[in-house]
């Protein structure tokens, strides 16, 4: 199968590389796609070198399947285009989540959504991905009312410049002696701001979280709030979520219904320090949860700790999956 991956050198791209190779996807032929300044670059895929082309180039060759990891604009711009040709477009942007006529899909909960007209698809938000694969069993039994997130996200969702950047004040660095990507330092410091700030006083970040979850869940009616924040970790995001349901339950049900989800693993126990961290999710596909607990402050309510790698569950795995959906479907 002919693929193109456009946004090939990129630190989701070069993870998708990474899944598509490790989950022997079908690919006969690579295109991989990048920014002007690494056309003729060589990408390392299967065992041999892919050289780099134009988004042109990789158009006018049809392929089937093209993999997106390079921004809003660029996917405005190209992903129709690669549709016209008849290729299914797996996009990890946000662009195209919230437009009422494409899909936004987590394989493990709605992928039965995927038709044959879906020419364009929709990735989710790394924090809403890790969010909601654990809360939709939960859905399903008890309906979720509301949802109060708080995230640590790691400087990898930023991309290669912010691991520069905080391994850069790591070394000693001063600010304003070297190129930043973010408003100020990152190391020895957490900043509660990530994406743009709107009008409402919550940044875009928090915005999809809201949105994205009700449109994965297929459910208005839950309430979501979120603060997102970065924090100088080089590893997955971390969540502090706290679930209202309309429904009693018992913590071990709740445990139950979390680790029946595929791709969740639930590390919840305390008494021998066992809980989800950042550094041991790294490099692993899985969303692993863990301090769970009820919430005594209201009825109906629980807590839980939720981390997953934010590149790969969160972006290029999640991706490569719903390409793995459309092959089964016989979309592709």
């Amino acid at each position: 199968m002919k693929i193109a991956l456009v946004g090939a050198t990129g630190l989701v791209g070069t993870r998708m590389l990474q899944v598509l190779e490790e989950r022997k996807f079908p690919v006969s032929e690579l295109l991989p796609v990048a920014s002007e300044k690494s056309l003729g670059r060589t990408v390392r895929f299967a065992g041999r070198d892919w050289t780099v082309v134009s988004a042109e180039e990789a158009i006018a060759a049809k392929p089937a399947l093209a993999l997106f990891s390079a921004g809003g604009s660029v996917s405005e711009a190209l992903a129709p285009r690669f549709a016209e040709v008849g290729c299914r477009v797996v996009d990890n942007s946000s662009f195209w989540r919230m437009d009422p006529t494409k899909k936004l899909v987590v394989p493990e909960i709605n992928g039965d959504v995927l038709a044959p007209e879906d020419y364009i698809i929709a990735n989710p938000n790394c924090s809403t991905i890790q969010m909601v694969l654990p809360l939709a069993p939960i859905h399903k039994a008890l309906k979720i009312k509301r949802i109060v997130v708080s995230t640590y996200q790691s400087v990898t969702g930023t991309g290669y410049k912010a691991i520069a950047q905080m391994n850069t004040e790591r070394a000693g660095a001063k600010w304003g002696e070297y190129q930043a990507v973010y408003p100020y330092p990152i190391d020895q410091n957490i900043l509660p701001h990530i994406d743009n700030f709107l009008d409402n006083g919550y940044t875009k970040e928090e915005m999809k979280m809201v949105n994205e979850t009700k449109k994965i869940l297929r459910d208005e009616s839950i309430a979501v709030t979120a603060t997102t924040v970065r924090v100088p970790v080089q590893g997955g995001h971390s969540e502090s979520i706290n679930v209202e349901v309309e429904k009693p339950f018992e913590l071990d049900e709740i445990r139950a219904l979390m680790a029946s989800e595929p791709g969740v693993v639930v590390q919840d126990n305390p008494a021998a320090n066992e809980y989800p961290m950042p550094l041991y999710a790294w490099g692993r596909d899985e969303v692993f949860v863990g301090r769970i607990r009820r919430d005594f402050s209201q009825p109906n309510t629980f807590n839980f700790w939720c981390v997953s790698d934010n590149i790969r569950k969160g972006a290029a795995t999640n991706a490569v999956q719903i390409a793995q959906l459309l092959l089964r479907k016989g979309l592709l």
